[in-house]
C-alpha cells in the first residue's frame, strides 16, 4: 500500500513566500507603469517615443501644478515672426487652466490668431482688446470665458486692433493704457487670477510696449533653426529700455525651444547656443513639431483639448509645470 506522502508534490516545487513577494512586486511595478512588460525593439524608436510620452503625459496628469500666490502677469513676446509665440500663448495658458489655474489671455495681436484657437467670437464689431486700449472699456465688459475650459478666458483682438499702434500715438498716457486697465481688472476682480498671458504682435511697436509696462515677466519663444537668435539682442535691448524708464519689475523669466526637432544637427546646435547663453531662462522642456499642435486651431480649439495624447499636448503640459513650479520657486510675481 503506497503510503500518501510518496506522492505529495516535493517542498522544492512548491510557490515559496519569496516568489509570492516576487510575483507581487512585479505585479504592483508593472500596475504602476503599464509599459513596464513590453520589450522595444532597438530599431522601433517611434514605437519607445510614443511609449516615453504617454507615461510622461500619465506623470502630468497625476500630480498637481503649484498655484501662484499673486497673479503672475507673462508677456510673450519676439518680433521675429513664426517662432509659435501664439501658439505657446494659448497652450502654455490651457494647460494651467487644465490643472485647476485660472488664466486670462489677452490677444494683443491684430491677426486674432489667439483668439481663433482658443474658440471666441474675434468678428469686426465683437468687444476687444482694441476698445479697452482707445475707448476706456474695461476688460470685465469684453472678456469672454473659453468654451472648452471653464478656467480659462480671453480677451479677443479684432480686424480694428490693425490701426492701433498709429492711434496710439496721439492717446493720453500711451505707454499704461494697458496697465490701467489691468490693475482695475485686478483691483476688482472677485475671483483671483493666477495668470495672465498677452499675446504680444511680432513687432516692438506700442502694442508691444504696452504689454511689456504691465508685465512683471516676458516669455520668449524661440525656434530652433537658423534664424532663432536674429533680433534677440534688440528684444533684450528694449526689455531692458523699459526696465530702466518704465517697468523696473519686467524681467526675462522664461524662454522656451519651440519646433525642435531632435533628429538634426541644427536644433541640437541652437539649444545648445541657447542653453548657454541663458541658463537660467531656458526651459528643459522643448516643444516638438506636431501635426496636432498645428491643425488644432482649425477646430477652434488647442491641442490641450483637441489631443491631449499628442506629443505636442503632453510637451505644452510638461512646459506649463516647469512654469509653475519656477514661480512658485520665486514666491510668484509682483
Amino acid at each position: 500500500m503506497t503510503s500518501p506522502h510518496e506522492h505529495s508534490v516535493p517542498p522544492a516545487s512548491q510557490p515559496t513566500a519569496e516568489a509570492h513577494a516576487s510575483d507581487a512586486a512585479t505585479a504592483a511595478s508593472r500596475s504602476h507603469d503599464p509599459f513596464g512588460g513590453i520589450k522595444v525593439d532597438g530599431d522601433s524608436p517611434l514605437a519607445a517615443e510614443l511609449m516615453e510620452t504617454e507615461r510622461l503625459r500619465r506623470s502630468l496628469e497625476a500630480h498637481d501644478f503649484p498655484r501662484p500666490p499673486r497673479t503672475r502677469v507673462i508677456a510673450v513676446s519676439n518680433q521675429k515672426g513664426g517662432v509659435g509665440k501664439t501658439t505657446t500663448s494659448v497652450n502654455l495658458a490651457a494647460a494651467l487652466a487644465s490643472k485647476g489655474a485660472n488664466v486670462l489671455v489677452i490677444d494683443a495681436d491684430p491677426q486674432g490668431n489667439a483668439s481663433t484657437a482658443l474658440g471666441v467670437e474675434h468678428r469686426a464689431g465683437t468687444p476687444s482688446i482694441y476698445e479697452v486700449l482707445l475707448d476706456d472699456a474695461s476688460i470685465a465688459s469684453v472678456v469672454q470665458r473659453c468654451p472648452d475650459l471653464p478656467t480659462l478666458w480671453c480677451v479677443p483682438a479684432t480686424i480694428d486692433l490693425a490701426g492701433a499702434d498709429i492711434e496710439l500715438v496721439s492717446a493720453v498716457k500711451r505707454e499704461y493704457r494697458m496697465h490701467t486697465a489691468i490693475q482695475q481688472l485686478l483691483d476688482n476682480e472677485r475671483r483671483h487670477l493666477d495668470y495672465i498671458f498677452i499675446d504680444c504682435p511680432p513687432s516692438l511697436g506700442l502694442l508691444t510696449l504696452n504689454a511689456m509696462v504691465v508685465a512683471t515677466e516676458v516669455l520668449i519663444p524661440i525656434q530652433c533653426e537658423y534664424y532663432a537668435l536674429e533680433g534677440l539682442t534688440q528684444l533684450m535691448n528694449t526689455i531692458e529700455m523699459v526696465k530702466k524708464h518704465l517697468n523696473p519689475a519686467i524681467h526675462v523669466s522664461t524662454i522656451v525651444l519651440t519646433m525642435y526637432d531632435q533628429r538634426t544637427n541644427l536644433a541640437r546646435e541652437v539649444a545648445h547656443e541657447v542653453r548657454t547663453h541663458f541658463p537660467a531662462q531656458t526651459l528643459e522642456q522643448t516643444v516638438p513639431r506636431s501635426v496636432r499642435v498645428s491643425e488644432a486651431p482649425s477646430f477652434g480649439q488647442t491641442v490641450i483639448t483637441h489631443d491631449p495624447h499628442s506629443s505636442g499636448a503632453v510637451a505644452y503640459l510638461a512646459v506649463a509645470r516647469e512654469v509653475a513650479e519656477r514661480g512658485a520657486a520665486v514666491g510668484g510675481a509682483q
